[in-house]
């Protein structure tokens, strides 16, 4: 068995919520939720969370443009809601995921982040206990990956079709002591803020294995852990879909193992209509977001409003 595995892999975490509050001290924690279109699922989450106040000093969904009622079924749960585009405003958003995730830096306070996909069924708060859990118990880690079974129709274990066909190929070619990372796209997983300023983050569906690479090329694998959140259910992307998501993960793969880097990348894609082929054509940003840390260092006199969402003066 690879020795990192059996170090820094808890296959059933035993942290309870009292021992951790114990462990924190004067340490905030933030758990953050990205939001686009989930008014059927983020309420019961945000439900779930709002008990563990006091472990977790903050609460945020950031909303991504929803056209439904995903802000305010989350507000009326307990959650504080920041608008992706109130978070420096000075800088024009992009889509994507890692945007989001990447300008709740900028909304929150917390010295240690949990980030929480916000289309997920049947949502169990301990999630958020066993992903501190590494990181209040051990200070070499840095980041916290989450693993589980997926219980879906085609798979009944694994780390899904992405993850199985590209991500996990991807790592072994490319930085083969990473292998052993069960979930490296898992959407569950909480880091030390420090390290998330430090680094930049892929705008779209990018974040989260160039979240992994970089922490392992500035900490090596110590800085690394990961834990079983047992089981995770959530919605089921179309493999379309999934073909856009494998290629901003490949782009934020490659570009941080020496890869030709490039800002953005027409991707291909074809449809058979009326016995006809026909190609589809999606634009992909693949610019990532600077280091937060050096966001902020722009300019002197940066202040936070009310709620919690930077603006830099004029």
């Amino acid at each position: 068995m690879h020795p990192w595995f059996d170090d820094n892999t808890w296959q059933d975490p035993q942290w309870t919520a009292e021992e951790l509050l114990a462990r924190k001290g004067s340490q905030r924690i933030s758990v953050v939720l990205p939001a686009l279109d989930e008014e059927a699922t983020v309420g019961a989450i945000v439900a779930a969370l709002v008990p563990m106040r006091g472990l977790v000093d903050e609460l945020v969904v950031v909303d991504s443009g929803s056209t439904d009622r995903t802000v305010e079924v989350a507000e009326a749960a307990g959650a504080r809601v920041v608008h992706r585009e109130d978070v420096l405003p000075e800088l024009p958003p992009v889509p994507g995921k890692g945007e989001v995730l990447w300008r709740s830096l900028a909304a929150t306070s917390g010295d240690l982040v949990v980030f929480l996909d916000s289309d997920l069924v049947d949502f169990d708060p301990g999630f958020v206990v066993a992903l501190l859990g590494p990181l209040l118990t051990r200070p070499d880690v840095h980041l916290v990956k989450g693993f589980y079974r997926r219980p879906l129709r085609l798979e009944s274990s694994g780390g899904g079709r992405v993850t199985e066909l590209l991500a996990r190929p991807v790592l072994s070619a490319l930085r083969p002591e990473l292998s052993a990372i069960i979930q490296p796209l898992g959407g569950e997983y909480a880091a030390r803020r420090s390290f998330l300023e430090s680094v930049p983050f892929a705008a779209g569906y990018g974040v989260e294995i160039g979240l992994v690479l970089d922490a392992h090329t500035r900490f090596g694998l110590a800085g690394l852990a990961q834990v079983n959140l047992g089981v995770r259910k959530h919605r089921n992307r179309s493999l379309a879909q999934l073909g856009v998501m494998a290629r901003q993960i490949l782009g934020a793969a490659l570009s941080r193992c020496g890869g030709a880097a490039a800002d953005s990348a027409d991707f291909v894609q074809f449809t058979q209509v009326a016995g006809e082929w026909l190609p589809e054509t999606t634009a992909i940003a693949l610019t990532d977001r600077p280091p937060m840390r050096a966001v902020l260092g722009i300019s002197s006199g940066t202040t936070l409003n009310g709620c919690g969402a930077l603006h830099f003066p004029v």
